[in-house]
C-alpha cells in the first residue's frame, strides 16, 4: 500500500492500480492522518478540521467516512478482524505505514538527510520528483490543509535550492540554469535562489548573464523591499567581477581574461550588464594609459570590438573619452605602429564617433578612419578586424538620405565575412544590417527574414538584445499593414508597438530608446492621416525638435508651430535623418511655409524609393515620396 499526497490525494496497491478512496470527504480525512506523521488524531480534532460548522451528527458521518477507508485500503481483511491502516487509538485515530509508503514522509525524510549529508542528494533529487503538483491539490482550502501545503512549499523550495546548492558546491550544476532560472521567475523573493542561479550562469561560462542576474537581483530587493542584497549575494559579484583582473604594484597585469574582454561579453548582455561593460571598459582604458605602456593601452582599446548596430551613441561623453584616448595612443604609437593596432584604434574611432553631436570635422575624422580601418584590415587578411572595421564604416555611412542599398552592401560582406570565419556576433550585425536596409527599401518579406536568422544565431550566442530589436520589427510591420484593407487595426500596432517599448526600456540603450516610441506613435498617426499625440508625459528625447511641430499643430497653435519648424536644426546624419526630413517636409506643407519644403525636398531626392524611418528597422511614417511630392509641390507653390 501506498499513498501518495504530493498533488491529488490518491492510494496505490503493491501492483501500481489505484485504490478507490470515494468523496472529497473520505480524502480529507485520510489526508489529515497522514499530515499527523503516525499520531492520534482525535474525533473532536477531526470533526473540526472538516467542518467549520459540524453537523448535529458529524461524528456518526465521520465514523461512516473511515469506515469505507479501511474498506478501500484493506478490501481482504476478514470480518472482526482489528484494522491495520487506519487504527483506532483511544479517542481518535492514527495511520500506521512505514514512512518510506507514504510520499510527503519520504520527501521530508531525504531532505533531512541531504541538509546532514550532501553525498544524500540523489534520494533528494528522487523525492523532489515525486512531486506532481500543488499538495493535497484537490481538497477544499480548510485552514489545516492551507497550513499544511505552505509549510510542504516551504520545505518544497528548500529542497531544490539545497539540491542547487551542493551540486555546485562538488563542481557541478551548469545544467541547472533553465530549473533555476524558471524557480526564481516564480519567487522573485528568495535571494538565495538569485545566488544560485548566478553560480550555475557562471559555472556555464556565462559570466555575463551571471553578472546581470545579480544586479536584476539587486534592483527587485531594492525596488520592492527596500533592502540591499545580502553578504552572499556582494561576495559572489565581488569574485565573479574579480576573476578576469590583477593589479600588481600599481601597474595593470593582464592575463588571459582582461577586464575588457569581460566588459566586451557583458555587453552582449543588455540591460544594467551593458552599462557596467561600458563604464568597466573605460576604466580599464584609463588604467592601462596609467601605465605608459603604448601598446597594452591600444590592445585594450581595441579589444572591445563589440557590433553596433545604432548610429546614436548610448552615452556620448564616455564614447568621446574613448575616442580621445584612441587618438592619443595613435598619436603616441606614430606611423611606424603595428598594422593590427592601429587598424583596430582607427575602427574604435569609427565605430564610436556616432554621429549624434558631431562637429563637421569630427564627422570627417570618422569617415576617413573608417576607411583606413577597412584598407589595413584588407591589407591584413584578418576577418574579424575586417569585420570591426566594416562595422564603423556601417556607422559612418549615413551622409546623406537614401543610402539604404549601400547599406546592405556593407550588411552583406559583414555577414558573409562573419559566416565563413565563424564569427557569430557580427553575423547577427549583417542580419540586422540587412534587415534594416531591407525595411528602408520597404521589403519586409526579406526583411522578416533577416530577422528570423538573426534570431536564430542569438539563440546560440546568448544575445537577447536581438529579440528586443526584432520585436521592434515586426511592430513596424504591423503598422504597415494597418494600412491595408483588413488589416489590424492602428490600436493593434500601438498596443504591439508599446510592448516593444517595455521590452526596450530596461535594455541598457538609452541613446536607442529615448524618444523612440512616442516618435513611433507619430509615424503611426501619419501613416493613418491623424494628428500628432500631445500627451505630455511623452518624453521625445533627441527627436522633439522635429516632433514639436506637429504637437503644436495638433493643439491648433499654428503660429508656435511656425515657429518651431523654423528653429528646428538640420537633421542629424543617423538612422533616422529620412524620418525628421520627412517630419520636416509635412510641418513645412501644413504651415504652407515654402523656404523649409524646398530644403526637405532636395535632402530628400535621393530617397524617393524608400521608407521614411524604416532604415531604423525599427519604425516607420511611410513611404519617403508622400512627404517629398507635396513638399516639391508647396515649394513651387502649387
Amino acid at each position: 500500500m501506498r499513498i501518495d499526497v504530493l498533488g491529488a490525494v490518491r492510494a496505490l496497491r503493491d501492483d501500481g492500480s489505484p485504490v478507490d478512496l470515494g468523496g472529497p470527504r473520505h480524502r480529507e480525512v485520510l489526508a489529515r492522518l497522514v499530515a499527523a506523521e503516525g499520531r492520534l488524531v482525535t474525533t473532536g480534532t477531526l470533526v473540526g478540521d472538516l467542518w467549520t460548522e459540524p453537523p448535529a451528527r458529524a461524528v456518526g458521518a465521520l465514523r461512516t467516512f473511515v469506515a469505507a477507508l479501511r474498506r478501500a485500503l484493506e478490501p481482504g481483511r476478514p470480518p472482526r478482524t482489528p484494522p491495520r491502516v487506519i487504527v483506532t487509538e483511544g479517542t481518535g485515530y492514527a495511520l500506521r505505514l512505514p514512512r518510506e509508503n507514504i510520499d510527503v514522509h519520504r520527501f521530508e525524510d531525504a531532505l533531512a538527510r541531504a541538509r546532514h549529508t550532501p553525498a544524500a542528494v540523489t534520494g533528494l533529487a528522487a523525492a523532489l520528483a515525486d512531486w506532481r503538483g500543488p499538495v493535497y491539490a484537490d481538497l477544499p482550502a480548510s485552514p489545516w490543509v492551507q497550513r499544511e501545503q505552505h509549510r510542504l512549499e516551504e520545505l518544497r523550495l528548500a529542497g531544490l535550492e539545497l539540491r542547487a546548492r551542493i551540486l555546485l558546491d562538488a563542481g557541478e550544476g551548469a545544467d541547472l540554469v533553465a530549473e533555476l532560472g524558471a524557480h526564481v521567475a516564480e519567487h522573485p523573493w528568495r535571494e538565495p535562489a538569485w545566488g544560485l542561479l548566478a553560480r550555475a550562469l557562471h559555472r556555464a561560462g556565462r559570466q555575463a548573464d551571471a553578472l546581470d542576474t545579480l544586479r536584476r537581483a539587486r534592483r527587485m530587493l531594492v525596488g520592492q523591499l527596500g533592502l540591499d542584497p545580502g553578504a552572499e549575494l556582494q561576495r559572489l559579484e565581488a569574485d565573479i567581477l574579480a576573476g578576469p583582473v590583477a593589479y600588481t604594484g600599481g601597474s595593470l597585469r593582464l592575463g588571459p581574461r582582461t577586464t575588457v574582454h569581460l566588459a566586451r561579453t557583458l555587453a552582449l548582455a543588455g540591460g544594467d550588464a551593458l552599462v557596467h561593460s561600458r563604464r568597466d571598459r573605460l576604466a580599464a582604458i584609463q588604467a592601462a594609459e596609467r601605465t605608459g605602456d603604448l601598446e597594452l593601452t591600444a590592445r585594450v582599446i581595441g579589444a572591445y570590438d563589440v557590433p553596433a548596430i545604432w548610429s546614436r551613441a548610448d552615452d556620448l561623453e564616455q564614447s568621446r573619452a574613448v575616442v580621445a584616448a584612441a587618438e592619443r595612443t595613435l598619436t603616441g604609437l606614430g606611423p611606424d605602429a603595428p598594422a593590427g593596432l592601429r587598424a583596430r584604434l582607427l575602427a574604435t574611432i569609427a565605430v564610436e564617433s556616432r554621429s549624434a553631436g558631431q562637429t563637421g570635422p569630427e564627422r570627417e575624422r570618422a569617415r576617413q578612419a573608417a576607411g583606413e580601418a577597412e584598407t589595413l584590415a584588407r591589407e591584413l587578411a584578418d576577418p574579424a578586424l575586417l569585420a570591426f572595421a566594416l562595422n564603423g564604416v556601417f556607422l559612418q555611412s549615413f551622409t546623406r538620405p537614401g543610402l539604404a542599398a549601400v547599406r546592405d552592401g556593407i550588411g552583406a560582406e559583414i555577414l558573409d565575412v562573419a559566416t565563413k570565419h565563424d564569427l557569430p556576433n557580427f553575423a547577427v550585425l549583417g542580419r540586422l544590417v540587412r534587415l534594416q536596409s531591407a525595411s528602408a527599401r520597404g521589403d519586409f518579406e526579406a526583411a522578416a527574414t533577416q530577422a528570423t536568422e538573426a534570431e536564430k544565431l542569438a539563440a546560440g550566442t546568448e544575445a537577447p538584445l536581438v529579440a528586443v530589436l526584432t520585436a521592434w520589427f515586426r511592430a513596424m510591420v504591423t503598422a504597415t499593414r494597418s494600412t491595408e484593407p483588413g488589416g489590424p487595426s492602428p490600436a493593434e500596432a500601438a498596443a504591439q508597438y508599446r510592448a516593444a517599448e517595455d521590452a526596450l526600456r530596461p535594455a541598457g540603450m538609452p541613446g536607442l530608446h529615448r524618444g523612440l516610441f512616442p516618435l513611433a506613435l507619430l509615424g503611426l498617426r501619419l501613416l493613418h492621416d491623424r494628428p500628432a499625440p500631445t500627451d505630455r508625459h511623452l518624453d521625445w528625447g533627441p527627436y522633439r525638435h522635429w516632433a514639436h511641430p506637429h504637437v503644436l499643430l495638433a493643439q491648433s497653435r499654428d503660429e508656435e508651430a511656425r515657429a518651431a519648424l523654423a528653429a528646428a536644426p538640420e537633421p542629424p546624419y543617423d538612422h533616422m535623418q529620412e524620418a525628421m526630413w520627412c517630419l520636416t517636409a509635412h510641418a513645412a506643407v501644413v504651415l504652407g511655409d515654402r523656404a523649409v519644403a524646398a530644403r526637405a525636398a532636395t535632402a530628400l531626392r535621393e530617397a524617393g524609393s524608400e521608407h521614411a524611418g524604416a532604415g531604423s528597422g525599427m519604425l516607420t511614417l511611410g513611404p519617403v515620396a508622400r512627404y517629398r511630392e507635396p513638399a516639391e509641390a508647396c515649394a513651387a507653390g502649387h
